[in-house]
């Protein structure tokens, strides 16, 4: 089991390579702009606390998502308030690694994730971020892009 990096989306009006250096994240890839000032931009490692210290220094509302072998995504969202949420993509393959489902409840996950994109100013499906985080996919890169449609992020494809 290896780890295959992750994905980070957040609003910024600042060079994000350079803030995602400072908060702590390393091996940062390209940039892809959405809209509205949103931003994902793929990295291959961060730290503990790494996400916090971003939307820190941002103050802006960031989701960010860490793979594991492509197979599994592990979601930690944040707004500047210190609000946050956490969930798992791809479940059926995460309970194959032994990866304890039970400390990922779909409910409460389903719940931050509306509040975190209300926070964020967004306008979520609940149905589909529900779908989301029970669905399964080849590649977990595929239900976090299902992810960020689900979340509202306004040029998310």
């Amino acid at each position: 089991m290896g780890s295959s990096g992750g994905s980070l989306t957040t609003r910024s009006t600042g060079e994000l390579h350079r803030l995602m250096r400072a908060a702590g994240f390393t091996g940062i890839d390209d940039t892809q702009a959405l809209a509205e000032g949103w931003q994902v931009t793929d990295f291959a490692d961060a730290g503990r606390r790494s996400l916090a210290n971003l939307v820190q220094r941002t103050g802006e509302p960031a989701v960010m998502v860490s793979f594991l072998d492509s197979d599994v995504g592990f979601i930690e969202a944040l707004t500047p308030d210190g609000s946050s949420w956490e969930g798992l993509l791809n479940r059926e393959v995460a309970k194959s690694y032994d990866i304890p489902l039970e400390h990922f409840p779909i409910e409460p996950a389903v719940a931050g994730a509306l509040a975190w994109s209300a926070a964020a100013g967004l306008t979520p499906d609940e149905e589909a971020i529900r779908q989301t985080l029970t669905g399964s996919a080849l590649f977990a890169e595929e239900l976090s892009s299902a992810l960020s449609l689900a979340l509202g992020l306004p040029g998310a494809t």
